[in-house]
């Protein structure tokens, strides 16, 4: 009698189990197919009203239309865009809580020494949004005209010149970096708390260079007040076309940023699917792309995999020039 009452419980607990699958194979589909159903979050580690706040912004409002739900950027300033990355990664990982992802993401894994996250580790690569170049601008004091000139120059001039960055850890401080480590140029680092506040230094030629995201550097040099030599990409930027790529001069040169969303790692990968497909489509809208233009980007849709190969790519190139440099934030 005993072995019969098991016989009797063991199916019907069974029957409970096959019930609780196939509830579970029936509703995560349907969950998905569902997202968003409220707002998303999307942290950025830049302040308000720069070029990557603009692009996030531009590129929220997009998705919010396009899901009917809303995209709200919030701005986590401060550690080089690390406590932006650190508050998404602890975040849950269920879509709701999105990363904005640039240059100083690649770039912090090997500056900053006791992070408490490893970002290609604790993140999933969603999607790439676009690409910007940097610009190498001078003071009008500066005598070289071109970049073969700057290099000769500054050869004359060991220790003499000095270079501004937007801070430790910027693609504006590591694009200097890279170019000293390819042309054995000895200058001097001035970091300031962003480009904005280096600019009257470089125009009174306290320091005589920076090269900076392209939408501030531009701005100057089309008021005459710096004079550009050269931009970072591997070609001439399709904005800029009459301004020489470095690349032309000292072959190999590159330093490109990077723009795209990343989530905590967890996150259902048919979320990441549902968002890839929508900044695939956000980068079809011509409107959308002529927004990105204002600021100099150019689009650049990527699957996840191919985002997350080239975060892998930047940030080993970019461990090689801070170990080079000698440079690391405790």
């Amino acid at each position: 009698m005993t072995g019969s009452i098991m016989i009797r419980f063991s199916r019907k607990a069974l029957l409970g189990l096959v019930c609780l699958l196939s509830f579970a194979a029936n509703t995560s589909p349907s969950a998905a197919a569902d997202y968003p159903n409220r707002p998303v979050k999307w942290v950025i580690g830049f302040a308000a009203g720069g070029p990557v706040d603009i692009v996030a912004r531009i590129m929220s409002q997009w998705l919010s239309d396009h899901f009917n739900q809303q995209f709200v950027v919030e701005n986590r300033t401060g550690s080089g865009g690390n406590i932006a990355a650190a508050a998404a990664i602890s975040s849950p990982p269920d879509g709701y809580t999105l990363l904005f992802v640039a240059p100083n993401n690649a770039i912090s894994t090997s500056l900053y020494k006791k992070l408490p996250f490893d970002f290609l580790r604790d993140t999933a690569p969603v999607a790439s949004i676009m690409q910007l170049t940097n610009m190498f601008v001078v003071s009008n004091a500066t005598p070289a005209k071109t970049v073969q000139e700057f290099i000769d120059y500054c050869k004359a001039n060991p220790g003499k010149i000095s270079y501004a960055s937007s801070g430790n850890g910027t693609s504006v401080h590591m694009s200097a970096e890279l170019f000293k480590a390819m042309t054995k140029c000895d200058m001097l680092h001035v970091p300031y708390r962003g480009s904005a506040l280096a600019f009257p230094d470089i125009i009174s030629d306290k320091v005589q260079l920076i090269f900076d995201n392209l939408p501030s550097a531009l701005e100057q040099v089309r008021g005459g007040t710096v004079r550009a030599l050269g931009v970072t990409s591997p070609q001439r930027w399709p904005t800029v076309p009459d301004v020489p790529a470095i690349a032309e001069t000292v072959p190999g040169f590159e330093s490109v940023g990077f723009y795209g969303i990343s989530v905590p790692k967890g996150t259902p990968q048919e979320v990441i699917d549902i968002l890839n497909k929508a900044v695939g489509e956000a980068l079809k809208d011509p409107k959308l792309v002529a927004r990105l233009a204002e600021v100099g980007g150019i689009p650049k849709p990527m699957t996840p995999a191919e985002f997350g190969k080239l975060v892998a790519g930047e940030t080993e190139k970019w461990r090689k020039v801070v170990e080079f440099a000698g440079v690391s934030v405790d």
